[in-house]
């Protein structure tokens, strides 16, 4: 049973909370939308029958280098089956955009997946949707749960991108609280813990200096991931001045009462129409797999130039207001 005390401090929380309910999650209904079809994501048309898939190792020996690291340690053996692996093909006339070597970009475009047909599992390792599927998700990422119901929507966000940078050797990470504490890496491993103080948040040196490693790192997360949610990333999250700007690596984020959520856009291709295609990823509720999102027949979500939403298969319509980038 997950502790989240920020229900103490504010009335926003991160995403809803299912570890109250015994049983997996169902599939949830296809968002509804009420905007012009002129004013939102179209589907891709992507042909009926996909193409077969491609063996990982015949891909991986095609594809670019990879200079990111991802810290996690994958449990796919290797030649690991990648994002731009698996959905190497942007819709017919669509080109991806170019990113810089070491960047977050690059880092979610070769995000590491598990094999094709891999289930959707909760945290508790129970097959989630029907049988492990739904018709919303398309590729499951190769990165662990927790054991905890924590990793959810915002925070399998914050968990990429803190991943990222602890794979880059910065240590001086930090992320903030719904209350606005700061959650910071360097003050973890020097002791420093945060409690709940009345209705408010307290940092107390708590606990005994330790080493830097991963596993010290991953349960930092853990604790961030009890303080922060959707709340603070919309309002930590700089906001993106143009959908025309938007990169992998920046995510879409509506806050609520009582619950929110947040969708990462994992890899971007644009046309010469100005369309946008997006590759979409996502946690849900209960904290299970990271997965790729699916559109209909396709796992590209296609922006055209002006829209005033995005439509993803689990929520409403996200407005380009709501985009946002760490």
């Amino acid at each position: 049973m997950r502790f989240r005390a920020l229900l103490l401090i504010a009335l926003l929380t991160a995403c809803s909370r299912s570890e109250a309910r015994n049983e997996p999650a169902k599939a949830p209904a296809p968002a509804a939308s009420n905007a012009p079809a002129s004013t939102t994501s179209q589907p891709a048309n992507a042909p009926a029958t996909p193409p077969a898939p491609t063996a990982p190792s015949d891909v991986a020996a095609s594809l670019p280098p990879v200079t990111a690291v991802y810290p996690w340690g994958p449990r796919a053996s290797a030649p690991v089956d990648r994002l731009d692996g698996r959905f190497r093909s942007p819709p017919a006339g669509f080109t991806r955009v170019d990113v810089a070597r070491g960047s977050f970009a690059e880092f979610l475009r070769s995000l590491p997946l598990q094999a094709e047909g891999a289930p959707v599992v909760d945290y508790r390792g129970n097959k989630l949707y029907d049988g492990g599927r739904h018709p919303g998700i398309v590729a499951v990422a190769d990165i662990d749960i927790g054991a905890k119901d924590l990793q959810q929507c915002a925070d399998a966000i914050i968990r990429l991108h803190a991943e990222w940078r602890y794979g880059r050797g910065e240590r001086d990470i930090t992320y903030r609280a719904v209350s606005g504490q700061p959650l910071s890496y360097r003050g973890y491993v020097a002791g420093d813990r945060a409690f709940l103080a009345g209705k408010d948040i307290a940092i107390r040196r708590a606990a005994p200096a330790k080493k830097d490693d991963h596993a010290l790192f991953r349960g930092w997360l853990d604790d961030v991931f009890s303080w922060a949610g959707t709340a603070s990333l919309e309002r930590d999250g700089k906001k993106v001045a143009s959908p025309s700007e938007m990169t992998a690596g920046d995510f879409f984020v509506l806050s609520g009462v009582p619950f929110g959520h947040a969708v990462l856009i994992l890899d971007v291709a644009k046309d010469e129409r100005g369309r946008t295609a997006l590759l979409i990823g996502q946690s849900y509720m209960p904290a299970q797999s990271f997965q790729v999102l699916a559109n209909g027949g396709s796992p590209w979500f296609i922006i055209e130039p002006g829209a005033a939403v995005v439509e993803t298969p689990f929520w409403r319509p996200f407005p380009m207001s709501s985009l946002r980038r760490l």
